[in-house]
């Protein structure tokens, strides 16, 4: 009796093994599958499969998506992910090698040893499979290299040492200091708690340091701080002309200066580093430690970490990202512009309005100061730190289309102290950061800062800080529950343009008013058209009136000026008025002092 066996190991035509090694680098088990090899292809797909429904599942809620986000920051899960990638190479490979033998020869379908060949040795069908490893190999290799250039430039960002150490031989003044206390040891680190999630303090330095140069003064200062419930940004410009600034008591620079440092506040950083017995640190964290002490004990806060910027790699990095747009309200007019190519100083203007600015024009705008004052530069400065922020997903440092010139970019510009391990927190908070909800400060005189006498200032130009009004106004900004951090909060969303108005005569009025304003989070300015002089000069009290609706949509606004005018508004409308609000001062408007000015 004849009896009919299924052939159920010979596919209906003959498969090709090139075939299904290509089927298998577009997704493990798809050549498998081809070769009709059913349980094997099971085998090979499973795997992946249950790794793209794990992260599936895990960027399926917001807030599990936002950790996965941040977390290739941490150097040490772009290690894993490196050794990830060789794994899963090692696993596609096998499983393309695995179909091409499939198909090449006879394999019993639940395993074993080989059997017959089922198609005769094909050097060109072999070549085939050498081009899809090496075709998935440099897909792998693409991946660890982007792995390899984020986590190189964390750790470079990051490293224990200072990106521009200076010589302590170079530092000035540092042979006094250091013969003056030959015998006492070097000075531990500073006892600062690090940070634990709260609010956090970050001392933003900008620095100009030239590749010959073996020194460099921190012209820029900023601290920054961010409360991680509301998302509430302050930012706190440091003149670099404060001089008289007050050290820690714990500090031998203390005892040997007498309580402050005599010379300007940018050069502190300079001379700590060639003054090991002053202060405290080692050689590699001496000078920023003595600028992060220093200006938060006259601050009356503590600033665990710093971010030091240089400014040519900072117009790298602009570049890189394809510029800032930046809404210039005042514009620049510098007949003295240094520049760093060769070309002496240049004349520099940039007008009013949106400007969208490549790195070299966004650093001009930011340095600019013959034709302006260092105040103006400063809150210029804050301007582009917080358009740059605006403008940025954190995650498009990883683009892998700019991730290498980007890199390079941040090696070359950018310096911190933050620890590594909790960058992943550090880039949550910076996304959470409400830069519109921005309470920014510049310590000017005569409010927090008493100036040099004219005479005086033709020859050195210095300021002596205001220490209770700078704490005072510091601990205002920062105090997330004081009814006037909630209401600048509210004004802040409201955004009302208020001018004010001199209607009284009296000298200053308008500038003074209009500070007060803005210290309680207005943004309050006096035209300057006219010197601020209202239509005439007889107003007996003051007026506050809104214009063209912006009553209705402004509540807080409406509130604090009734408040502290003791007046009712007025309601106008006039469309070639552009500011919501416009307020009169009269000869009853009350003399209004911002605390502590």
């Amino acid at each position: 009796m004849i009896r009919a066996v299924p052939n159920v190991d010979r596919p209906i035509g003959r498969p090709s093994p090139f075939a299904a090694a290509f089927l298998s680098l577009i997704f493990p088990g798809l050549g498998h599958l081809y070769a009709r090899r059913h349980a094997r292809a099971l085998a090979f797909a499973a795997p992946p499969f249950l790794g793209l429904a794990l992260l599936g599942g895990l960027l399926a809620s917001a807030s599990t998506r936002d950790v996965v986000k941040v977390s290739v920051f941490d150097p040490f899960v772009l290690d894993v992910l490196l050794a990830l990638d060789v794994l899963l190479f090692l696993y596609r490979a096998i499983a393309a090698i695995d179909a091409y033998r499939c198909a090449a020869v006879e394999i019993p379908e639940g395993g074993g040893r080989l059997g017959r060949p089922r198609v005769p040795f094909a050097p060109l069908s072999l070549a085939g499979l050498v081009a899809v490893l090496l075709v998935m190999g440099m897909a792998h290799v693409a991946l660890a290299r982007y792995d390899r250039i984020a986590h190189d430039t964390i750790m470079a960002v990051t490293s224990d040492s200072p990106s521009n150490p200076v010589a302590p031989a170079a530092s000035p003044g540092a042979s006094p200091a250091a013969s003056a206390y030959a015998g006492t040891a070097a000075q531990p680190q500073p006892s600062i708690a690090p940070w634990n999630g709260g609010r956090l303090n970050v001392l933003l330095v900008g620095v100009d340091q030239r590749p010959a140069d073996r020194t460099f003064n921190t012209d820029t200062m900023i601290v920054a701080s961010i409360d991680p419930t509301s998302g509430q940004v302050s930012m706190f410009s440091v003149p670099r002309d404060f001089e008289q600034i007050p050290l820690p008591p714990t500090w031998p620079a203390a005892a040997y200066f007498g309580g402050i440092y005599p010379n300007k506040v940018n050069s502190i950083w300079t001379y700590a580093e060639g003054a090991p017995n002053l202060f405290p640190g080692t050689d590699a964290t001496r000078g920023v430690n003595a600028l992060k002490g220093t200006l938060g004990y006259m601050l009356g806060i503590q600033i665990p970490y710093y971010v030091e910027v240089n400014f040519s790699g900072f117009r790298q990095v602009v570049d890189t990202l394809g510029g800032v747009t930046i809404d210039v309200q005042i514009p620049v007019t510098d007949y003295d512009y240094p520049t760093d190519n060769g070309r002496g100083a240049i004349k520099l203007y940039i007008p009013p309005g949106i400007q969208h600015m490549s790195g070299e024009e966004a650093l001009a705008y930011a340095r600019s100061r013959h034709a302006t004052s260092d105040f103006d530069r400063s809150l210029r400065q804050q301007r582009v730190i917080t358009s740059v922020r605006q403008q940025t997903d954190v995650l498009s440092f990883l683009d892998p289309n700019k991730l290498d010139a980007l890199g390079q970019a941040l090696r070359n510009a950018i310096h911190t102290d933050f620890p590594r391990d909790q960058l992943p927190q550090l880039v949550s908070l910076i996304e959470k950061a409400d830069t519109t909800n921005l309470h920014s400060l510049v310590f000017t005189p005569p409010q927090y800062a008493v100036q040099c006498p004219p005479a005086e200032c033709v020859v050195h130009y210095w300021l002596h800080p205001n220490l209770p009004a700078i704490r005072q106004a510091v601990a205002q900004a920062l105090s997330s529950s004081s009814p006037l951090a909630r209401s600048r909060a509210k004004l802040a969303s409201e955004n009302a343009q208020v001018l004010v108005e001199n209607g009284s005569g009296v000298a200053g009025q308008a500038t003074s008013v209009a500070a007060y304003l803005t210290y309680l989070g207005l943004n309050a300015t006096v035209p300057s058209a006219n010197g601020g002089r209202a239509d005439r000069s007889n107003y007996p009290d003051t007026v506050v009136t809104f214009y063209n609706g912006a009553e209705t949509t402004m509540p807080e606004t409406v509130r604090v000026l009734q408040s502290t005018f003791g007046v009712t508004i007025t309601t106008a409308t006039d469309p070639t008025v552009k500011v919501d609000v416009v307020v009169i001062t009269g000869a009853k408007t009350p003399q209004l002092k911002v605390p502590g000015g």
